[in-house]
């Protein structure tokens, strides 16, 4: 039985766990939280002490795009207790609507932290996603530099992910028999999001994150763009020059409709004062 279950107490152990670190603001309909990557390391260190079973997802221009698109991923994003900033995108648009974040978290940067947080609390971590090899090198990445982190187990992305089908079933059981303190998926968005949607709920494990290509990043199998451009919000560009071919219509389109989307919302809240 997974610990998402029914304790001896009749209580779920998210039942126990904090509630959010800070007021959301609405994005584009989706509450986003906005704290600061200490307070998140709190919160999920919250969590897992209490036995909890808890959703933290981040949003950035893509993912606020397909919320506005897909109400079953805006839904899914709402359902999670934390929904964190992951881009420079989410920051100007909260900006034009009068809020702040105070930063962004971004998983190529994060994950350094968070295993060496990981490492200090002795949580165990498990790696789903990324073609084969490619998540074991990202673990072998983080173990040479945090000696003693615990990588509780690591599986690719590369199975058959509909729910009942009998390699999502062996996933699922890898995942309990490791029973990991956070779960780290890789799929890309939104399958990653739709994998958590269908499976979290028979999942044995603390917390889930949603990681994206964090996998190809920790491993060096997909390079980042140049320092000044990730410190100067222009991440995106530089995303889209390593991988025209795959991120044009995300950038090229998604980014202004992001911003005539945001400015619409401004309007639209104006006018209801």
């Amino acid at each position: 039985m997974v610990k998402a279950a029914l304790r001896t107490d009749g209580r779920r152990p998210s039942d126990t766990a904090p509630g959010a670190p800070a007021a959301a603001i609405q994005v584009l309909g989706v509450d986003v939280h906005p704290l600061p990557v200490d307070a998140l390391h709190m919160w999920i260190g919250q969590v897992i002490a209490a036995e909890g079973h808890e959703l933290v997802l981040n949003a950035n221009v893509h993912a606020l795009n397909l919320a506005s698109a897909e109400p079953w991923f805006r839904d899914f994003l709402n359902s999670a207790p934390v929904v964190f900033c992951d881009g420079a995108g989410v920051m100007l648009g909260a900006r034009i609507l009068g809020k702040r974040i105070p930063e962004r978290i971004t998983y190529a940067d994060w994950m350094w932290q968070l295993a060496a947080l990981a490492e200090r609390q002795q949580w165990s971590l498990f790696f789903l996603g990324a073609r084969p090899g490619v998540a074991e090198r990202a673990a072998a990445e983080l173990s040479s530099r945090y000696l003693r982190l615990r990588i509780a187990g690591v599986h690719d992305g590369y199975f058959d992910r509909t729910r009942d089908s009998a390699q999502n079933r062996a996933v699922v059981d890898a995942i309990n028999l490791a029973s990991p303190d956070i779960l780290v998926t890789g799929l890309g968005m939104p399958l990653q999001e739709r994998w958590l949607l269908d499976n979290w709920a028979d999942v044995d494990a603390r917390v889930a994150l949603t990681g994206g290509a964090v996998f190809d990043y920790l491993s060096g199998e997909l390079r980042r763009a140049p320092r000044w451009m990730t410190e100067s919000g222009l991440e995106w560009l530089g995303r889209l020059a390593i991988e025209p071919r795959r991120l044009w219509r995300r950038y090229l389109v998604g980014n202004p409709l992001f911003l005539a989307r945001v400015l619409r919302q401004r309007v639209v809240e104006g006018a209801a004062r």
